[in-house]
């Protein structure tokens, strides 16, 4: 009997990375996930906190966190990486070439950082949690096409056969909600807010975007927020999880 291949997720702590890191487990089974969390001195290292519940929670090895912490210094021009730079708000980063919170290059260094990671452990696939709303938010690096040619680069390795997937690329929020809930994702274990607060700002785009895919789902989202969100869940008659 052939052996289940090996997966390399990366798990950021958020909705979104939380599906997928369960989407993983589902396929190949928990001792074949190899999570990895990139510290790169994002303003909302909160996140770190769930992602390593999340982990702990699911998996019997740990969550391997990856110090890229230089991306902050040499790329100081983001609102993740410069607290002197506001998060921007959904109204803001809809549209935009390019949003305030777009780390120049940063995916590229996370998947050849992943890649490297794979081969040295005879993993055949890297799961990347890029989103349908990541490339409409103005992330060029989280595009169908990015993927593509990621893999094709990829190729260029003689000995070893590893292929990027991102198996949420094609869903939109509710439909991650909706997928999240059918594993069982614990969704009040995960935090998705480019603030860094706690409780997390409905405002930022990140939360916005979330609270909009649990508004499609038709479901009341169990993150905290800092604003009663009462009236909203009320108005779509959105159920408790």
């Amino acid at each position: 009997m052939k052996a289940k291949k090996k997966i390399v997720v990366t798990v950021s702590g958020g909705m979104d990375s939380a599906v997928l890191l369960y989407m993983a487990v589902q396929q190949v089974g928990e001792e074949n996930v190899y999570p990895l969390f990139f510290n790169y001195g994002q303003r909302h290292l909160k996140e770190l906190e769930y992602a390593q519940e999340l982990v702990q929670n699911l998996l019997t090895k740990d969550l391997k966190e990856v110090d890229v912490k230089f991306i902050r210094e040499l790329a100081p021009v983001s609102s993740l990486t410069n607290d002197d730079i506001d998060t921007p708000n959904v109204e803001e980063v809809m549209g935009e070439a390019q949003p305030k919170s777009y780390v120049p290059f940063r995916n590229l260094m996370f998947l050849s950082i992943c890649t490297s990671y794979a081969e040295s452990i005879g993993a055949e696939e890297v799961w990347y949690g890029a989103t349908q709303v990541d490339s409409l938010a103005g992330y060029w690096d989280a595009e169908e096409t990015f993927v593509k040619k990621v893999n094709q680069v990829i190729k260029l390795n003689r000995e070893n056969k590893i292929k990027v997937v991102a198996p949420l690329l094609d869903m939109n929020k509710a439909d991650i909600v909706l997928k999240g809930i059918k594993l069982k994702v614990p969704f009040d274990k995960t935090y998705t807010c480019y603030s860094g607060e706690l409780p997390a700002d409905a405002t930022s785009a990140s939360s916005s975007l979330r609270i909009k895919g649990f508004l499609m789902a038709g479901l009341i989202d169990p993150m905290q927020y800092k604003q009663d969100l009462t009236e909203t869940w009320q108005k779509h008659n959105c159920k408790v999880i």
